[in-house]
């Protein structure tokens, strides 16, 4: 008989499946045809369809640190034209998804387990926060500026999220700014800083 646990990580799975269905809008360029198959690819069957990616999470140990898991256009040919993604987000205690943005979709995020600190910014600069519970969901509207952060120092949180692009893409924001060749300069102009600290923050962000 199935436990409680199994039974609402089933449904939790099932919702999160939902979830990917109603983020399938047209968000990327409509094909002329049902699918788009590589054109190396001789034979297309059931295989071309499934994805099989995720089932290194089933039983696996809690990560260590912050994790995204795609299934995106380039992990998953098959959702080339189709307009949607997924994605499975783990944090282990105190771990935060640095300010990031997806320029070619919405983020529909389902929290599974656990509790998220998460928030996005307009473009009038008006910050939206709210803590989520497991069975919450939140939107991160397309293009702009959000966040995830697991404020609970002792317990993991686990997340999946649907996107309305096969390849929405993600600039994160200090690995863009500060893991790139922007000019020391330019960016200590910016941030009302010195060169020093510009380093330093770039010094922090090598692995």
């Amino acid at each position: 008989m199935a436990s409680a646990s199994s039974t609402f990580k089933f449904l939790s799975l099932l919702a999160a499946l939902f979830a990917v269905a109603e983020m399938a809008i047209s968000g990327d360029p409509d094909i002329l045809s049902d699918f788009v198959a590589p054109l190396n690819l001789t034979t297309v069957d059931g295989a071309f369809f499934t994805f099989t990616g995720m089932r290194a999470l089933v039983g696996a140990p809690p990560a260590s640190a912050f994790k995204v898991s795609k299934a995106s256009a380039a992990e998953f040919p098959a959702l080339i034209g189709q307009s949607v993604s997924y994605a499975v987000l783990q944090f282990p205690a105190g771990t935060t998804n640095p300010p990031h943005t997806h320029p070619r979709s919405a983020e529909l995020l389902f929290l599974v387990d656990g509790s998220l600190q998460v928030g996005f910014v307009d473009t009038t600069n008006k910050l939206f926060t709210q803590t989520l519970q497991s069975g919450d969901m939140f939107i991160f509207p397309k293009g702009l500026v959000h966040f995830q952060y697991n404020a609970d120092s002792q317990n993991s949180a686990l997340a999946f999220s649907a996107f309305g692009s096969a390849s929405a893409g993600t600039v994160s924001l200090p690995t863009t700014l500060f893991a790139t060749s922007i000019d020391d300069n330019i960016l200590a102009k910016a941030f009302k800083t010195d060169v020093a600290t510009v380093q330093a923050l770039k010094a922090g962000l090598k692995p």
